[in-house]
């Protein structure tokens, strides 16, 4: 009775479909892989001879490879069945671990990195969820879809830190390999989903209006700003757990695994608001939050308040759903993927450089590029509040 009402005042009812339920398990086992050696990446890329600006380069090669394929991805998503192209991306993914197992020196993880960072599946998924969800519930429904991600890191990062400890780090990819494998075949059991299907069920075929073109332009020119000065420090905070605070790896896996947990928690909460109050108004406070764990980060050593502080840093991973759920909710289904696809590339090529520059920065000094971003950040909720991106409530 008492977890029923529980889950009645966070999640209300027939929030997720049947194909959503399935899409939600797939994401989670799939995180499962993913976190087992994600969030130690940059430390493992670095234990094969990389300097801190080496692996910022990696990041960037990864992040502007999702940028290359998500239009590709887009164009896919509006001409072929969305589940196809989904189970496509996830097909090239499944090596990427023993890739990563199989390298010897930094160098070698260039095609690796690319590989990692196709992102052709990304904007069927996006369409896919907004196309499945209620209208009254798009941003809780595409952040609980966020949230499946989040609750599959929540133990992984964790486990991964403690299983290369004991077994070593070929072991932790192996068992990705595995879990991504299964999250692809979870995948096939989800029902088809073309445009032509979806828009006799939706019956929105009809084009943009120039209002509608224009907001979406500015949305993904905003968001890839954000994602830039995410980006210039995300690569960097288990590198300052290691070198300023000498945590091991069984340590900084479970502050990974504690941010999760908060990204999962704050999925429901910002989900919520933003279906409520406004999805801009849900990525100022995500904005904020993310600043403050950043400030906690460089001003604290003790492990308790840096638990503290990861927790917070989960609302920072909701900014991408968030923009998820902005533009997809203005875009027609006929072209949703496509529309999807331009605010994803804006983000991701303005963040294609941050990483190698954070890493420069982080060599200057480890706490300067945190410095940046906690001080644009509160500029940039300021804006997500403007008048500007004031949405038109129906």
């Amino acid at each position: 009775m008492i977890r029923s009402l529980v889950y009645s005042l966070s999640l209300p009812p027939g929030t997720l479909s049947r194909d959503l339920k399935l899409l939600f398990v797939s994401n989670f086992i799939g995180a499962a892989g993913d976190g087992l050696y994600a969030y130690l990446l940059p430390n493992y890329i670095r234990g094969l001879g990389a300097s801190s600006a080496d692996v910022g380069f990696l990041f960037s090669i990864f992040i502007l490879s999702t940028a290359l394929t998500i239009i590709p991805g887009g164009f896919l998503a509006d001409r072929y069945d969305r589940k196809k192209v989904m189970v496509l991306g996830w097909l090239l993914w499944v090596p990427v671990p023993l890739m990563f197992s199989a390298a010897t020196h930094w160098t070698q993880l260039v095609p690796v990195m690319a590989l990692y960072g196709f992102f052709l599946s990304g904007p069927a998924t996006s369409a896919y969820v907004v196309t499945s969800a209620r209208k009254d519930r798009v941003t809780l429904t595409y952040t609980l879809m966020s949230a499946s991600w989040s609750i599959g890191y929540i133990f992984s990062p964790g486990l991964g830190g403690y299983l290369s400890t004991v077994t070593g780090m070929s072991s932790v990819l192996i068992l990705a390999f595995v879990l991504y494998a299964a999250a692809t075949v979870v995948l096939l059991f989800l029902t088809s989903q073309s445009v032509k299907e979806s828009s006799k069920t939706r019956g929105t075929q009809m084009d943009l209006d120039t209002s509608h073109v224009q907001r979406i332009i500015l949305l993904s020119v905003f968001f890839g700003l954000v994602f830039f000065f995410l980006n210039l420090v995300r690569p960097l905070v288990v590198q300052l757990f290691q070198d300023v605070y000498g945590f091991e790896s069984i340590s900084i896996g479970l502050l990974g695994s504690i941010a999760f947990l908060g990204s999962a928690v704050f999925s429901i909460f910002l989900g919520k608001a933003g279906d409520r109050f406004g999805k801009m108004l849900a990525l100022a406070v995500a904005l904020l939050i993310g600043s403050v764990s950043f400030a906690l980060f460089i001003c604290f050593h003790n492990f308790a308040v840096l638990a503290g502080a990861s927790f917070l840093n989960g609302a920072s991973y909701m900014i991408w759903p968030l923009m998820g759920a902005s533009v997809g909710s203005i875009a027609p289904d006929a072209s949703r993927g496509r529309w999807i696809s331009l605010a994803q590339m804006s983000a991701t090529l303005c963040a294609t450089f941050a990483p190698y520059i954070g890493g420069v920065l982080y060599e200057q000094s480890p706490a300067l590029p945190f410095y940046v971003t906690i001080a644009v950040s509160p500029i940039l909720a300021l804006v997500a509040l403007a008048q500007l991106f004031k949405e038109k409530r129906s």
